[in-house]
């Protein structure tokens, strides 16, 4: 699994660069991606479901989410 860490970084970088491991991925692949705010939360995740993939969120015990996008 990939691992993305887009923690500290402003939107739309987080999307910007989800967007650019996504392109890489191959069908039934996943990538973990690591972001600290809510906003770069829901756009990530928006922007994985624009593009056909699976969204797990979990939240950490440092207010940090990790997604788990699963290419479909």
């Amino acid at each position: 699994m990939e691992r993305l860490d887009c923690r500290g970084l402003s939107c739309p970088l987080p999307v910007t660069e989800t967007r650019k491991y996504l392109e890489k991925l191959s069908r039934g692949g996943k990538l973990e991606v690591i972001v600290d705010t809510g906003t770069a939360r829901d756009n990530v995740s928006r922007l994985a479901a624009r593009e056909g993939c699976e969204v797990e969120v979990s939240e950490t015990e440092n207010e940090e989410f990790i997604l788990t996008i699963t290419k479909k």
